[in-house]
Formats: C-alpha cells, sequence, structure tokens
C-alpha cells in the first residue's frame, strides 16, 4: 500500500498533509527515512517524528466549518492559526482540501480518510460555489472569458458557471482546484479579488453558519454527500 493511502486510512491526516510530513523527513519506515511514493507492507513499522501512528477507532466525524479569513488549512501544528487548534475539536480531524488564508467560508473537516481521498479525486468534477468581490465593475466580457477558461498555471481552466451577482460581485461554480486558481483567473483578466468567500461544496452550504462557527454534518445531507461520491 503506498505511504499516504496507509497513513490517512489511520485517521491521522490526509493524503496531502501526508506529503508535507514526508518532505520535511518526519516519516520513516523501518528506520529510513520515507521517500515520497513509498510503499508500506503489513509488516513495516511506520513512525511519525519516532512515534508509532495512533489508528482511528473512534467514530467518523464529519464538521461542516464557516473559515474566517487569517485560518491556515494546515494540521501542521507549528503554524500560527493553523485550522485544526482553531476549531479545537476533541479528537484528531484534518481539513478537505484547502481554502486560502486570505479566503472565508465554507471547508469540511473529518477523520475519515476515504471520503478526503475521494473527494480530492479531480476527475470526479466536484462543484464547488464561490462568491468573488473584486476591484472594478464585472462586465460581460469579463463573465464570459471566465466561464470559457483562463490559461493560468500554464493549462486552460475548464469551462464553468460565472454568475453577476451586483457591480462588483460574482459567484462562480468549480470543478476543479488548481491553486489559487479564482485569484489567478481574475489577475489574468486584470481584475484583483478584494473577498472569496465559499458558499458551497457539493450538497454542502453554509447553512447560516456565522463566521467561525463548525458544525456537524446533518444525518441527511452526509448520505447525500456519500452517494455522490460513490
Amino acid at each position: 500500500m503506498r505511504i499516504n493511502k496507509y497513513i490517512s486510512e489511520t485517521g491521522f491526516c490526509s493524503r496531502r498533509e501526508t506529503n508535507r510530513l514526508i518532505a520535511a523527513g518526519r516519516i520513516t519506515i523501518n528506520g529510513q527515512v520515507c521517500e515520497k511514493g513509498a510503499d508500506v507492507e503489513p509488516e513495516d513499522i511506520v513512525l511519525i517524528d519516532g512515534e508509532e501512528i495512533p489508528f482511528n477507532d473512534s467514530e467518523p466525524v464529519y464538521l461542516a466549518l464557516n473559515k474566517p479569513m487569517g485560518i491556515v488549512c494546515t494540521a501542521a501544528e507549528q503554524v500560527k492559526g493553523n485550522i485544526i487548534q482553531y476549531v479545537n475539536y476533541p479528537s484528531r480531524i484534518f481539513a478537505i482540501g484547502r481554502l486560502d488564508k486570505a479566503s472565508e467560508g465554507l471547508i469540511l473537516l473529518t477523520n475519515d480518510g476515504d471520503i478526503v481521498n475521494k473527494m480530492m479525486r479531480s476527475e470526479h468534477n466536484h462543484e464547488k460555489e464561490y462568491v468573488v468581490t473584486v476591484d472594478k465593475p464585472v462586465t460581460d466580457e469579463f463573465l464570459q472569458a471566465m466561464s470559457q477558461g483562463v490559461e493560468i498555471l500554464n493549462v486552460v481552466t475548464k469551462p464553468c458557471e460565472v454568475y453577476k451577482q451586483s457591480e462588483e460581485v460574482f459567484r462562480i461554480i468549480l470543478t476543479q482546484g488548481l491553486n489559487l486558481q479564482i485569484r489567478r483567473m481574475c489577475k489574468a483578466l486584470g481584475y484583483r479579488v478584494l473577498k472569496l468567500e465559499r458558499i458551497r461544496i457539493m450538497n454542502i452550504t453554509l447553512d447560516q453558519l456565522e463566521r467561525g462557527e463548525w458544525r456537524h454534518l446533518e444525518k441527511q445531507e452526509l448520505e447525500n454527500l456519500l452517494s455522490m461520491l460513490n
């Protein structure tokens, strides 16, 4: 089993966070510093910072957080304002995906490594919806360009749905998650993002959550989410 999958299934952290631990040289397999893409056999001894990984035998946890600006989506304890310390949940959880430090809105957290892996696979085309405020009026030309795809990071973004909400505010529904995608798309078209809020991930919405508050997913919305992932 690949090391990323092995660690995510323990509930310790996500596959993406595992890559950061590997890059930092914090994971060892049988006493040897782990390399990216390493395989793990059942008899192997895997340690993080010299300690055994506690397997997650607690009840599955699924949270929705209305993230404020300034909170960093990482489980790294040394990072000031990290999301795990902010939520301060009594058992180990980690964020599903990312929402950059300057952005706010909906992000999901869990101790279920399987759901993280399914949601992070971009080929599933899971929708995420944002409300974006920019520094000048939103034009029809801008909306058309955003919806058709913008060249950033040496690729053209996938076509998406974009709607004007007010003079300098638009809504956008993405099915991919490139690094700082919306900010880079706007910049390429001569706009600067002043505020970026995620309001929906698939069937999960902020649902009147105040900024900084979190809630457990309700049974029905969790069942719907899981069915969409299968």
